[in-house]
């Protein structure tokens, strides 16, 4: 069998064992009776509602084309498909500079994605949280959305950037403490201290576009 024919089975495999997660997860409990409490803030849902109704952002052209340059090479390296590539690194600088928000670092976007998913949006974690930035299955039910726009670039990215920017927020840009709100690992460093060695080693690369001041101390 042909290497290009074996990588194209493989993906078609993983998209149907994703699609079959994602129907074993409309059957889940409710998030309260989920062990993992990442995201399940009260006050999260209107912040994720208020950034999927404003879907569409318009970050400056030039700014997004020369981070664009400086950052596709590096994330071609995990991400083989170019239209999808480009889609993750457009709506990435989007959702980071969205107007009337506080940006984020996009470099620190990546790196939640790097550790989250590795970059796959088919990712599904032994919490049930779902692709690239690992979003509960919980949000599309509580947002009128489909369980399958947990695995579209755009709208998971969209919430992801969404529930970030509110722990960043809660937390007072300590960027540790919130990440571990993010993750569900409050008081523990391992997760927190990955994402942010990912961020300043692989994809901080044009952060000083918009970047967050703190990285407090758990």
């Amino acid at each position: 069998m042909e290497w290009s024919t074996f990588c194209v089975r493989v993906s078609r495999a993983r998209r149907l064992l994703t699609a079959a997660l994602l129907g074993l997860l409309a059957a889940a409990p409710p998030a309260a009776a989920l062990p993992n409490a990442a995201q399940t803030d009260p006050q999260l849902r209107g912040v994720v509602a208020q950034a999927i109704a404003q879907a569409e952002c318009f970050p400056d052209k030039y700014d997004s084309a020369v981070w664009y340059t400086l950052m596709e090479p590096k994330l071609r390296r995990v991400v083989s498909n170019r239209e999808e590539r480009l889609q993750i690194l457009r709506t990435t600088y989007c959702e980071s500079h969205r107007p009337g928000a506080t940006r984020l670092p996009p470099g620190l976007v990546l790196a939640v994605m790097d550790v989250e998913s590795r970059f796959d949006r088919w990712a599904v974690s032994s919490s049930g949280a779902v692709g690239l930035m690992q979003v509960m299955p919980f949000w599309p039910e509580q947002l009128g959305m489909a369980r399958r726009d947990l695995v579209r670039v755009e709208s998971n990215l969209r919430m992801g950037c969404a529930i970030l920017r509110y722990y960043l927020a809660q937390e007072h840009n300590d960027v540790r403490r919130a990440l571990a709100r993010y993750n569900g690992s409050i008081g523990r460093r391992q997760y927190p201290d990955l994402v942010i060695v990912r961020w300043t080693r692989n994809w901080n690369g044009a952060d000083d576009l918009g970047v967050v001041g703190s990285q407090g101390k758990s």
